[in-house]
């Protein structure tokens, strides 16, 4: 069975690119400054990456594959004046109003089960 390899020139730097856009310094964003305050951006950088894996059995490979993924999401900033430093967290939208959703479903389902167990009560 042969390994397959990638000959692409495009695709290799691509590749080469991901992979150097992954180094922990770009958890950091690019310092702001304003009359005394900084504000620096951080976020959380990850990644992965899959192989090929070539075809097993009785059939001939016709082709490779592979994956590769990266993501970035904010997670807040750090504020610094005077020689002080304070976090301020990311708020996510969606994770809030998931919750609120949430909690308006169970709300709703506890006010339908305490109707029907004051409707048992006043029929009996």
């Amino acid at each position: 069975m042969s390994q397959a390899t990638i000959n692409d020139p495009n695709a290799l730097a691509t590749i080469r690119e991901m992979v150097d856009s992954a180094t922990a310094g770009k958890v950091f964003g690019t310092p702001l400054t304003q009359d005394g305050l900084i504000v620096l951006p951080v976020a959380k950088v990850s990644g992965g990456s899959g192989p090929a894996t070539p075809a097993h059995g009785d059939h001939e490979q016709t082709g490779v594959g592979g994956g590769l993924g990266l993501t970035a999401r904010p997670l807040g900033v750090f504020v610094i004046k005077d020689g002080k430093v304070g976090w301020r967290p990311a708020v996510d939208v969606n994770k809030v109003i998931l919750g609120g959703q949430l909690v308006a479903i169970t709300a709703l389902l506890v006010i339908r089960a305490l109707i029907k167990v004051r409707g048992r009560r006043n029929a009996g």
